[in-house]
This record gives structure tokens, C-alpha cells and sequence, in this order.
């Protein structure tokens, strides 16, 4: 069964944006002022996208995925966020966003506030991720085994919701402003997991835009 809006979760969505709206706009604003990294030559890398989605809750969280224990597979066990490969059929890599997360995760692009692009990330081994950052309006009671979502489980191997306190406690005691580390260095533990690689730079960029506009309003960032 996928994830359906209804209308009290709609109106649990107003009041909580309302109550949070500091950080809808927060998040919106510095999206839209930041520098992001740039894309590459197209005919030197594959073209992919991936959904850095929050949840509007008191406790913003980031929806991050561990790709399935599959022998062979080139992801195999690694923390990442959801998302793929652009297919012809992708108007843009904003579809192809949307459309990954609705295959791997069941979430539709209805129940998804697009904030926008957050730049450009590389792969070693040629693939060219766009990342787009946008909040889940789903409310409610969301467990960390998210048992109230169907993913594909041929690809995901389990689902993780990590705070955004967490992350930025995180990128601010090893010392990470103002600095991007080596690909050794720059890894983000949380519980039993480590995320690591172009997933980790994503965090990592994400986390320095977010802590260079603390003076505006935002219980996250404090």
C-alpha cells in the first residue's frame, strides 16, 4: 500500500508548517542564495539524481537509504539518498528525482515541497549527481523502521531517519567548516552506520550552507 495525503494529514501539514514556518523559509532561502557546486562536462559523466528529503517535523530529520547486501552490487550496504539514473523519458534531472523516489520509496512527487537544486557531486566512477533538497508533507507517527513505507526492497536494504542536530553536531566536532576533508576524513557516523563518499559530500555541503546563516530562524540550527 503506498503512501497516501489525506485531508487531516493536510491540515496536520498547515499547522506544522505554519508552527515551522521559520524553517520552511530558512531552508528555501538559503537554497536559493548559496553557491552549489556546478556541473560537469556532460559527455564525461552519466547523468543521475538524488532527493535530500527532510520531514517537517518539531525534530527535522533526513530521509537517508542503505542500499541492499547485494553480492556484486557497486553500492552495496552504502548510505546514500534515493535516487538514480536519468532516464530519455525524464524531462529533467528534477523529474528524474521524483520519479526515483516514487519507484525506490512510494513516496509520489504530490507529497513532496521541492525546495530546489543543491548542486553537483561527482562520482569515481563517472556519474554526475544533481541533488535537489524538498520536505515529505507525510505527518504523522513516522518510526524509525518506517514500516509505513513499501520500498523496493531488490535495492534498499533499510531506512534511516537522522536528525539534522545530529549531522550538524556532527560536521561542527570534526571540525569541518569551512573545509572540504578527504574522501578518509569526511564521513558522518550515526548509530550503526556509516554514511561516507559522494553521499558524505552532499551532508557535507548541505551542513556548511546551513551553519553559515545561523543568525536567521531556525530551531535546528541553534
Amino acid at each position: 500500500m503506498l503512501l497516501g495525503t489525506t485531508l487531516s494529514n493536510k491540515v496536520l501539514l498547515e499547522n506544522n508548517l505554519s508552527t515551522n514556518s521559520g524553517c520552511y523559509k530558512f531552508l528555501t532561502k538559503v537554497v536559493k542564495e548559496a553557491y552549489h557546486p556546478e556541473a560537469p562536462d556532460s559527455n564525461l559523466f552519466k547523468p543521475t539524481s538524488v532527493m535530500a528529503l527532510f520531514t517537517p517535523e518539531e525534530d527535522t530529520s533526513l530521509i537517508l537509504i542503505q542500499k541492499a547486501d547485494i553480492e556484486g552490487y557497486p553500492w552495496r550496504n552504502q548510505m546514500a539518498f534515493p535516487g538514480g539514473n536519468c532516464d530519455p523519458e525524464d524531462l529533467n534531472r528534477e523529474t528524474t528525482a521524483l520519479r526515483e523516489l516514487r519507484e525506490e520509496m512510494g513516496i509520489p512527487s504530490e507529497e513532496v515541497e521541492l525546495i530546489g537544486s543543491i548542486g553537483h557531486f561527482q562520482t569515481i566512477n563517472s556519474k554526475d549527481i544533481e541533488a535537489f533538497l524538498g520536505i515529505w508533507k507525510k505527518i504523522g507517527d513516522i518510526d524509525f523502521n518506517f514500516k509505513n513505507i513499501v520500498f523496493d526492497k531488490s535495492e534498499i536494504a533499510r531506512v534511516f531517519k537522522i536528525p539534522l542536530k545530529h549531522l550538524i553536531e556532527v560536521h561542527k566536532s570534526k571540525n569541518f567548516i569551512g573545509r572540504l576533508p578527504t574522501l578518509y576524513e569526511l564521513t558522518y557516523p550515526y548509530q550503526n552506520v556509516v554514511i561516507w563518499g559522494v553521499t558524505a559530500k552532499i551532508i557535507h555541503h548541505l551542513m556548511e550552507i546551513i551553519i553559515s546563516n545561523t543568525t536567521l530562524d531556525c530551531h535546528f540550527v541553534n
